[in-house]
């Protein structure tokens, strides 16, 4: 139906994929602004505050962050001529699938004035910047509260590249508590891992862009085990974030045929302090322990 014929009659005109490029989801909700109820322009207000990460989060979370019902998150998505809020998600994937660029395509980006020093350093400032202003500090301070919990086992692994991250924060939170375990990268090995999750144990993954299902396949089964997922994803979001209970979404842009890590290392090492804030006395004494240790295998000497 073309949209003369839609007018016609009083219809929304079906919008094919030609009609529906990058951006359509915002297109749509700024188009609609006039049809909408009050508080279906609640929704629309939240995905485009964050967009579009926002409409990636579960129907009921989205619901919440605009104080709204579920039906209303619903039928929001089909004045806007989706079948259903499903269907509007993947539209909104679509949109990130075209964001992301395999590294080998991004060598325009060091394009630009002055020293790529200055211009990394203020491409990461701003990763930071917006990163922090993004990050829920209710979130922050939810898996602050389960990484200080002894009675929860917590898990770590990331992806080819991030992978070197988890390694470092697990490194940190195995001095300052026990319980602790960095996952093997091999995936063969992971179902031995699995066997001991349980509702009790926090699972925490690193993953950006260029996602690797495997890492999916393994939050979502540690979910069906009962697991927390804890999630350090790029601005476009992983995969993962469907089963994940936190998800700390943070910029990785960069003049650079790779990612930044940056802001994901400035909120892994706020973490790690506020972690062992939590369990100084504890952890004052393992760290004690430790360099005793150190002090007696000589592992570690000073002097020059």
């Amino acid at each position: 139906m073309t949209k003369a014929e839609a007018d016609a009659v009083g219809q929304k005109p079906e919008i094919t994929r030609a009609e529906d490029p990058a951006g359509a989801v915002r297109a749509r909700i700024e188009a609609e602004d006039t049809r909408l109820t009050a508080a279906e322009k609640r929704v629309g207000e939240v995905i485009l505050k964050d967009y579009p990460m926002a409409g990636m989060q579960s129907v009921t979370k989205l619901a919440d962050l605009a104080c709204v019902s579920t039906p209303t998150v619903i039928r929001m998505a089909r004045k806007l001529g989706f079948e259903g809020f499903p269907e509007m998600q993947n539209a909104l994937r679509d949109e990130v699938a075209d964001r992301i660029k395999a590294p080998a395509l991004k060598r325009d980006a060091r394009g630009g004035d002055g020293h790529v020093l200055h211009r990394f350093a203020d491409a990461v400032i701003g990763n930071l910047t917006r990163s922090l202003d993004r990050v829920d500090t209710a979130t922050f301070d939810a898996v602050a509260a389960l990484l200080a919990d002894s009675n929860r086992p917590a898990y770590f692994l990331g992806g080819r590249i991030s992978g070197a991250t988890a390694s470092y924060f697990h490194n940190h939170m195995q001095i300052i508590r026990t319980g602790m375990t960095l996952l093997d990268q091999a995936p063969n090995v992971w179902p031995h891992y699995l066997l001991d999750m349980g509702p009790a144990s926090v699972l925490v993954l690193f993953d950006i862009r260029r996602y690797e299902k495997d890492l999916l396949r393994l939050a979502e089964l540690a979910a069906e085990r009962g697991a927390t997922i804890v999630l350090f994803t790029d601005q476009w979001g992983s995969p993962v974030a469907r089963v994940a209970r936190h998800v700390f979404h943070l910029e990785v842009e960069a003049p650079s045929n790779w990612d930044s890590t940056v802001a994901i290392m400035a909120v892994v090492e706020a973490l790690i302090a506020e972690v062992q804030a939590k369990r100084w006395d504890e952890s004052r004494e393992r760290l004690d322990e430790l360099e005793a240790m150190f002090s007696t295998t000589r592992v570690f000497r000073s002097g020059g």
